[in-house]
């Protein structure tokens, strides 16, 4: 009898199990431009790094007379976007964005000391919004819960 059939089978089960309890969960969010920036699309992708999530955004515009490259805030709130409540997260250490020549648009990227499982278990959305200099303008946002794809 081969020994090494059983040992396979066992080692890919192993793995199959470890991968469905794995703390990395990755899940995209769309956001919505707001009418100050209306006809750009965005999107986020969170992905969850032990007790933190990990934020990559693209963005495709930003409204006319912004200064380029845009430096823009993001804020996770509590509630949705129709109806924010606090701002539960400022991730703003840094602003700058990177320009995705090819694409005609900007990523970045934020990290929230939150897990995703928290952000999911109740309602929050993403707001990105320009800089002071810009006029402090709301020009995406997206709801985490009613959104999430893993």
């Amino acid at each position: 009898m081969n020994a090494s059939a059983p040992m396979a089978a066992l080692l890919v089960t192993a793995s199959l199990i470890g991968c469905s309890h794995s703390t990395n969960h990755s899940l995209s969010v769309p956001l919505a431009a707001t009418p100050k920036n209306s006809g750009h699309i965005a999107n986020t992708t969170l992905t969850g790094v032990g007790d933190q999530t990990s934020l990559d955004f693209y963005i495709t515009g930003v409204p006319a007379g912004t200064l380029l490259p845009p430096r823009v805030y993001t804020f996770i709130y509590k509630g949705s976007c129709q109806k924010p409540g606090a701002v539960a997260y400022a991730m703003n250490d840094k602003v700058n964005t990177k320009s995705d020549a090819g694409a005609n648009g900007w990523s970045f990227y934020r990290t929230a000391p939150v897990s995703i499982s928290t952000l999911r278990s109740e309602q929050h959305s993403i707001v990105v919004r320009t800089a002071p200099e810009d006029g402090s303008v709301d020009i995406f946002c997206g709801d985490i819960a009613k959104n999430a794809h893993p």
